[in-house]
């Protein structure tokens, strides 16, 4: 166990923590709010012979990297310190692991698990805990899971039901949540309280020794102009124009401007009400309006032929199914050589990558010791600019050696934890000097100090871009935004400016309140959301039995065919949607096998599940096998349109369904289909 030091600024916002009350952390990035945390659990421990301290992140590769660095480097061999997330055999007995371990570090999906499971092995009570602390606490509000330990936390106070733990949250800052005038904003800070039942601390005699500790960057806005001319962009603009007028928008539609999130908002829409309507045309030219509109966005921010090439994918992988896709594929076809050939023109390219491009040299080239993180909006975005990086000469000699950083997860575009770890651990070697990453390096991921941050093509939130900031944290940094003079990412970055001088304002009112007439605040928000919660319980409910499962019917979203009832549904582990009709294998092909990053204990993934109703080939999901036995198609409510008594309709998740769906049972299925099991 090594020895535990904190700055003068640690020790003061860990003072109250100490001392048993319930608070949020608020320092910056790069300022030891887990160490911090640490401290506290430590003093904890030592202090409460019966102490269970239970560490909850909202990330997985988070557990990981807060039991090593952090929790077992100081507590343990002291204190049995375990991480717990979803690939480890400690989540399946979750309840006697809080009964043997002195503090837990696991993702706060797994406690609330834990809390709703009603196995004896498996569940969990927030009185087992007796120190509870929430990293990026900020996230504590709406239907986040945080919010929902929480909401059983504060219902359980507000009950006199206890005992109940006490609770340290951790942020970079609350935010405003979106709020643009103080009042407003300081609610949102007192939510986020109340949501925690805590009070918010920040250092107040040591601010000086906090700014020595983490620099703030030099910001600089790199501006470019917008570019004169766009030969490939109006090519595109007009074969959307071509659609609209095959289509024959229906008077009441209206789109906006091309090229922008509001007309992809608006083509959204209309496929849902062409699906609604069983108008495959409509549908299908509205998804095929998003694909042009995405390559507008991308044309944009990265090259010409990134534009073209995200357009190519999506069309080699076009299969057609009447005359609607035929003409479709067509008029791409018809158009695919003239849209390459202006693609590849220089002198129309995108003037932001140049700037990009003399915004990376004059930092590389003015140290060659430099390392920095370049944020993005897209994983696409992503490995576009780092295609470029790789094929640009110039940016080669200069010494930069760059790699892609996106989220966890078993897609294609994803990357594996350990693909995750090897990157982090190149860049904080001599491997790598620069990530190209999305918001994923913003929050949490321990990335060395950088002395460059580059937020290119981004629209976010105020939390996001402080968070970004933080990354730039060595002396002398600089955080750089590339953008169009005028555009849309600039004003948001000096918005966000704005939001976060009104956090401060936000969190120094709260903070000068005083503690009868913040406690009474606090309570009389709690009870505002108990209310808001049980009445949005009751709505979802009735929304939940809207409909008998019988009476709805699944429709590939593709080719409109119905092909199961919601009968045929059951819900493995509460959250995978199977279909246990035999006769359902009837209505798909299998294509190639699904490989996930992590096991399970009652089944295994088999292969995609595809539409089979002629060329539709619809992406379904894939099918499971459980327990060795049951080969169950496990399904996205995406793929699928819902048929109810009362019309056609789509939902974005399972949970939005209105009919109820049963849990699957395992003995039953066997009585069912696999009789000579159970002889």
């Amino acid at each position: 166990m090594e020895d535990l030091q904190l700055y003068s600024y640690q020790e003061e916002v860990a003072q109250r923590a100490v001392l048993g009350e319930n608070v949020i952390i608020w320092l910056p990035t790069g300022g030891g709010k887990t160490r911090a945390a640490v401290y506290v659990a430590k003093r904890h421990l030592e202090t409460n012979p019966t102490a269970k301290v239970v560490v909850i992140v909202n990330m997985v590769h988070l557990v990981d990297q807060h039991y090593k660095n952090e929790f077992s480097k100081y507590l343990e061999p002291q204190y049995q310190v375990l991480p717990v997330s979803g690939d480890s055999d400690e989540k399946d007995f979750f309840g006697k692991v809080l009964k043997t371990a002195h503090v837990v570090v696991c993702t706060a999906q797994i406690l609330y698990n834990a809390m709703i499971n009603e196995d004896e092995d498996r569940h969990a009570e927030l009185s087992d805990i007796t120190l509870l602390i929430v990293d990026e606490c900020h996230h504590t509000h709406k239907d986040h899971v945080y919010n929902k330990i929480m909401r059983c936390y504060v219902e359980k106070k507000l009950n006199n039901e206890g005992p109940l733990p006490q609770v340290l949250g951790l942020t970079a800052s609350p935010g405003t949540g979106n709020k643009k005038v103080l009042e407003e904003a300081t609610e949102h800070v007192l939510t986020i309280c109340a949501n925690l039942d805590s009070a918010i601390v920040s250092t107040q005699n040591y601010r000086q020794d906090l700014q020595q500790k983490v620099p703030r960057p030099r910001k600089v806005f790199d501006i470019t102009e917008k570019r004169p001319k766009d030969p490939f962009g109006d090519h595109i603009k007009w074969m959307m124009l071509q659609i609209h007028e095959f289509m024959d928008l229906p008077r009441d539609v209206h789109l906006r401007e091309c090229g922008t999130q509001e007309y992809e908002q608006d083509v959204v829409l209309l496929e849902q009400r062409g699906v609604r309507e069983n108008n495959r045309m409509i549908a299908q030219c509205a998804l095929h309006l998003r694909e042009y509109n995405d390559a507008l966005l991308i044309n944009d921010t990265l090259r010409m032929i990134d534009a073209y090439n995200s357009l190519k994918s999506f069309y080699s992988n076009k299969t057609t199914m009447d005359t609607t896709d035929i003409w479709l594929v067509g008029l791409f076809e018809e158009n695919e050589v003239e849209l390459r050939l202006l693609a590849q023109d220089p002198s129309c390219e995108n003037p932001k990558m140049a700037k990009l491009e003399s915004t990376l040299l004059k930092q590389f080239e003015a140290d060659k010791m430099s390392k920095g993180i370049l944020f993005t909006k897209t994983r696409r975005s992503v490995h576009c600019l780092h295609e470029w990086i790789l094929g640009n000469v110039v940016l080669r000699r200069a010494g930069i050696k760059a790699a892609t950083l996106i989220g966890a997860g078993n897609g294609l575009s994803h990357m594996t934890q350990n693909a995750q770890k090897e990157t982090i651990r190149e860049f904080r070697g001599k491997a790598l000097n620069l990530l190209i990453s999305t918001t994923v390096a913003e929050e949490g991921l321990d990335i060395p100090e950088c002395n460059v941050v580059v937020r290119y093509g981004l629209l976010t939130n105020d939390i996001a871009q402080q968070q970004a900031s933080g990354r730039a944290r060595a002396q002398d940094s600089v955080y750089s935004v590339v953008a169009q003079r005028g555009g849309r990412e600039l004003r948001r970055e000096l918005i966000n400016e704005h939001l976060e001088e009104l956090t401060k304002k936000a969190v120094a009112k709260v903070q000068e309140m005083s503690n009868y007439d913040f406690k009474q605040k606090i309570r009389q928000l709690q009870r505002e959301e108990l209310i808001r919660q049980k009445l949005a319980e009751r709505k979802n409910e009735a929304r939940r039995n809207r409909f008998t499962a019988t009476n709805v019917q699944l429709v590939c979203r593709n080719c409109l065919k119905s092909v199961a009832r919601g009968s045929d549904l059951r819900l493995v582990e509460g959250a995978h949607y199977v279909n246990i009709n035999p006769q359902f294998k009837r209505e798909y092909k299998v294509g190639g096998a699904v490989v996930l990053e992590r096991d399970f204990e009652d089944w295994e993934p088999g292969c995609k599940i595809i539409c089979n109703n002629g060329n539709c080939n619809k992406d379904w999901g894939f099918e499971m096998k459980y327990k060795g036995v049951a080969i169950l198609g496990t399904l996205k409510i995406s793929s699928f349109a819902l048929l109810t008594p009362e019309g056609q309709i789509t939902v974005k998740k399972w949970k939005d369904i209105p009919f109820p769906v049963g849990d699957f049972d395992f003995v039953r299925y066997c009585e069912d289909h696999h009789p000579d099991l159970l002889a």
